[in-house]
Formats: C-alpha cells, sequence, structure tokens
C-alpha cells in the first residue's frame, strides 16, 4: 500500500493502486474489474458520488486496466517494479492517449468539438484512447448536445469516463448512454480503520479516539479524512513524543465535547438558561465552531430520537458507554414532537449563520429558543391546517384549538408553528384586556373584523373561509388555497380578545360550502333575474331596447 514517493501530501501518497484498494466501493470494483477482464466494457462509464470517494482514482483505474500491456491483474497487490510503461504513465498523469479533462473549467461548445475532432484519430500507443472528463454536470446544454452521438456510437477504439458529483444536472439522453456506477459514502468505521493504518506507517502518534472523530469529521469521504490525518500528523510534529488525543483534535475542529454537548441538552430540557448559557460560552472559549455544534446537535437529536423509537442504542464504536448511559436518561425525558420541533428550528438556525455576524450570539438565542419550545402543549391528534388533504377521510373535522390559560392567554399548538418561518423566540404574554363583544354571526364576525381594523382578516373571512357552521364559541370552517397561513393563529386571538372566551376553530372537509363572497354574488345575480323577470322592466325594456339590468339594490344598502 505504501508508495516510495516523498510526496508530502498523504491524500496523493496513499491514492489507491488497484482495485483492492478502493475503500468502501469493493462491489463496483469487482463490477468493472470483471467486465474488462472478459471484455465487455461500455462505450461510456459514468461515477458518481460525493468529494473523495474515489471517481477519479477509479477513472484511472480503469484506464490501467484497458490499456496494460503485461495483462497484469489489476485487482492484486501493487508491484511498482512490475508496472508497465502505460500503467506507469498514467499514474504520473502523462500518457498522451489519456486525457483528463476538468469540464467545471471547458464547458463551451467549442471545447467539446475539439474534443471530438481529435476522438477521430487511433490512439497513438494504447489500446484504447481515454476521455475522463471530471465535474461533467458543469457542460452547457449545448456542449451536452454535441457529445450525443459520440457517446453513443464512438470510434472503436476511444473509452469515455465521466465524473460527477451532482448527476441530477445531467440530462437523461447523456445518462441513457452511460453505463453509471453511484460510489457511495464510505462508512465510518471503515475509514478509522483506513486512516489507523496510515497513522501507523507515518509513524503517528494518535489516540483512537482522536482518529475516530477525524473519520466522523470526514462525513464518508476518505479524501477528507487523510487530508485531516495529514494535518494532525503536522501539528503532532511540534511535540514529536506527545500522543494526540482527542480533545486536540476537538480544538484542531472547533468540534464541542460530545459529553459537554449532552449535559447542555439536558439543562435546555430542564429551562436551566444560566447552567446552558454558561456551557456554551465554555465550548465557545475552548474554540467551538458554530457550524460544527450546531450539525454535532443535529446527530445527537438523531441519536435521542433513535433511542425513542426503536429502544436502547446497541455498542456503537463512536459513543462511550457514559455517552449512552447520558442518552438514556435524558431521552425519557422527550417525545418526537420536541425533537421534531428541535431539528427544525436547528435547521433554521445554521441558516441564519449566513448572514448573522455575531455567531456567539446566535446560539445562545437558538439556546433560548428551544427552552421555550420545549413542554409547548401539543394536539398530536390534530392535522396541521395547511395540510387539509391528510385529514382522515373517515373524520369530517378535526378540532383546532388555542390553550388559554389564567396566567398564559395564548399558548399556540406546535402544528401551527410548523413552518420554520413561525419559529421565532416566544415570551408568555401579559395578561390582556379583553372586549365583551357579541358574535352571533358570521356577519358579526366579518363587521367586528373591520370595525378593530383587522383587515387582512376581514379579507381572509370573505373570500378565502368557506363557513361550515356557526355556533357561540364554536366554528366549523373549510377554505380555499388562498388562506393564510396564520389564518388560525390570528382568528384565535382576536377572538379571545374581543369576546372574552375560547373559541374553537374546527376544520371540515365539506368542500359544498361556499366563500361569503361568492354568496354575495350569487344573491345579486339571483336579484338580478328576479327583477328582469318583473312587470317593471318588462315595461322599461319597450322603450329603452338597448338597456340592461346589471345591478339592483334595496333602500337600505
Amino acid at each position: 500500500m505504501k508508495n516510495n514517493s516523498k510526496s508530502k501530501i498523504l491524500a496523493l501518497k496513499y491514492r489507491p493502486r488497484t482495485f483492492q484498494d478502493l475503500i468502501g466501493q469493493e462491489t463496483i470494483a469487482e463490477t468493472i474489474f470483471n467486465s474488462i477482464k472478459i471484455g465487455k466494457t461500455p462505450n461510456a462509464y459514468l461515477l458518481t458520488g460525493i468529494r473523495g470517494v474515489g471517481k477519479t482514482t477509479t477513472a484511472r483505474l480503469i484506464s490501467k486496466a484497458l490499456n496494460c500491456t503485461k495483462n497484469s491483474d489489476q485487482g492484486s497487490d501493487y508491484d511498482e517494479k512490475n508496472l508497465c510503461d502505460h500503467c506507469r504513465q498514467i499514474e504520473n498523469s502523462n500518457h498522451i492517449d489519456v486525457l483528463e479533462m476538468d469540464a467545471a473549467s471547458r464547458t463551451g461548445i467549442d471545447d467539446i468539438r475539439e474534443l471530438i475532432e481529435n476522438s477521430k484519430y487511433n490512439p497513438t500507443s494504447a489500446k484504447f484512447k481515454i476521455y475522463i472528463i471530471d465535474e461533467i454536470h458543469m457542460l452547457s446544454k449545448q456542449a451536452f448536445n454535441g457529445m450525443l452521438k459520440t457517446l453513443e456510437e464512438p470510434p472503436e477504439k476511444l473509452k469515455f469516463i465521466l465524473a460527477t458529483t451532482d448527476v441530477r444536472k445531467i440530462p437523461v439522453t447523456i445518462l441513457s448512454r452511460c453505463q453509471r456506477f453511484d460510489l457511495r459514502r464510505v462508512s465510518l468505521e471503515k475509514i478509522f480503520e483506513h486512516i489507523k493504518k496510515i497513522s501507523k506507517i507515518e509513524n503517528g502518534k494518535i489516540s483512537d479516539e482522536a482518529l475516530q472523530l477525524l473519520a466522523r469529521a470526514s462525513e464518508g469521504s476518505v479524501r477528507d479524512a487523510i487530508s485531516l490525518l495529514d494535518r494532525t500528523l503536522m501539528f503532532q510534529s511540534v511535540e514529536k513524543n506527545k500522543t494526540i488525543q482527542d480533545f486536540d483534535i476537538r480544538k484542531m475542529l472547533g468540534l464541542a465535547d460530545k459529553t459537554k454537548l449532552i449535559h447542555l441538552t439536558d439543562y435546555v430540557f430542564e429551562g436551566n438558561e444560566k447552567k446552558a448559557l454558561d456551557l456554551l460560552r465554555d465550548l465557545i472559549n475552548n474554540g467551538l465552531d458554530a457550524r460544527n455544534f450546531l450539525n454535532d446537535f443535529l446527530e445527537l437529536l438523531y441519536l435521542y430520537s433513535r433511542r425513542i423509537n426503536l429502544g436502547p442504542i446497541e455498542k456503537d464504536l463512536f459513543l462511550s458507554e457514559a455517552e449512552v448511559k447520558l442518552i438514556e436518561k435524558n431521552s425519557g425525558n422527550l417525545s418526537m414532537q420536541d425533537l421534531g420541533l428541535f431539528w427544525q428550528l436547528t435547521l433554521r438556525t445554521i441558516e441564519d449563520l449566513k448572514v448573522v455576524s455575531n455567531e456567539e450570539v446566535a446560539l445562545e438565542m437558538f439556546l433560548m429558543q428551544l427552552m421555550h419550545l420545549k413542554g409547548l402543549e401539543d394536539y398530536s391528534h390534530e392535522k396541521n391546517f395547511e395540510n387539509v388533504d391528510q385529514i382522515d377521510s373517515k373524520t369530517t373535522k378535526k378540532k383546532i384549538e388555542n390553550n388559554i390559560t389564567k396566567t398564559k392567554p395564548i399558548n399556540f399548538t406546535k402544528d401551527q408553528m410548523k413552518s420554520t418561518e413561525q419559529i421565532k423566540t416566544l415570551t408568555n404574554k401579559q395578561e390582556q384586556s379583553v372586549g365583551n363583544f357579541q358574535v352571533k354571526s358570521f356577519l358579526d364576525l366579518i363587521n367586528l373584523s373591520e370595525k378593530n381594523k383587522e383587515l387582512e382578516l376581514r379579507y381572509d373571512l370573505e373570500r378565502n373561509v368557506k363557513l361550515v357552521n356557526f355556533q357561540d364559541g364554536k366554528i366549523d370552517i373549510n377554505f380555499n388555497e388562498n388562506l393564510n397561513k396564520n389564518f388560525i393563529k390570528k382568528l384565535s386571538i382576536c377572538l379571545y380578545e374581543w369576546t372574552g372566551k375560547r373559541w374553537i376553530i374546527s376544520l371540515s372537509k365539506d368542500k359544498s360550502s361556499k366563500t361569503f363572497h361568492e354568496q354575495n354574488i350569487e344573491k345579486k345575480k339571483k336579484s338580478v333575474e328576479e327583477e328582469k323577470n318583473s312587470e317593471i322592466f318588462k315595461e322599461m325594456s319597450r322603450f329603452f331596447s338597448d338597456a340592461d339590468l346589471i345591478d339592483v339594490r334595496k333602500d337600505d344598502e
């Protein structure tokens, strides 16, 4: 595995040189190698996957296997002395018949025309002329169209190997002409074993816990893991006799100690704001990176949800027994509704970091928001007001009710906060002065909205809400797609303020009703038709033949 090259970059020094060296891609490597061995190779390969999983490396291995003159088994141990000239030149990226092209810098149709024009000529010395095009999704639409015919019926001695990190941007006409191989994220266990092996070869003094952190930070990318290991070895070189521990890696990468992070969530769940913020400041002072912290928090939420849904967490390579016990202890206090809401707020905070200049303030606000969101009453039997189509067909209506108490007049349900745009810092509202207006009909409610200058609410009541039933303290409604997403919350608040009591707003699946505005239009049409059939209109039409009746108004209107 080790190369005698004096390259200081470990990612290049330990680049796979046989199909067996490909970490985590064993099935794909075996499939490709067997097809080459039996002589059934496609005109074009398409290699997809995230950065650092081996796309370019696999392309070079395919090139070596296709052009090797010694028929060496590319799946065997690497023997530099037994390499043919073609394999050696391909490894050094200087083979005249193996062209590596970066589509990100050559995106136009002119570049593709030049490539296609050159493809007509036979290889100079190798068996196949091979074009390796990296980041193929960056090509323009015209460039893709220019490649179609050549990809489908290339010259006999030509092979294309395309690589991309975003396969969705490649036209389906291109995809259908390639044999596709998806290189997966490599498991953390395999990455850990791989960098541990390299560390020993490089005489690195790094603890297993530190290597586990490097593996986790790589996010499934082997190249990223090796680059992080290279960085760690340089950090170690300052003190050659020192063994790198996990806390050194946390400082280097700005990661939070998982045990401290679990304790932090415990304080949040308890509502202990002082201890939570003190612990957060301690982490920040130790070099915490805000984005890494939030991603670690997401991972912890996942562990809590796994504990709640799947039972006790089994032995995990990346969790200590103490951490598992802490998760077991804290998960008993949580529900999936809490975790789902925390997850949405965390994702929103990650987005907020792009526009917030002070990350420390953003994280403190994030923790305070979590404390206010924890324990909000949840009506698990209710459906979100925006998702009426998801209501069970056997259920004609679902209650959407605000919980109002003496000390907290309004306590919004979690369903009404489903959109992350609505997740804000929730403060307990002070006792409000309430009115004693009588609302005996839907028309009274519309008029009251106008009187109190709630014009948006009035507009929704008139044009977007379909009344099914109206009673004192209870309203059954349906609605159209134009209804404001905050309508239920707004109407509940206003009804409480105006009438001094709680109203139940239920959602019905009865779509036969019409909005107040539609009812008025129908009434007007009916009045006009009735008047057109009256003797007065008929008599008037005799004298004014071109006259038409467009509206009817009563004296009191």
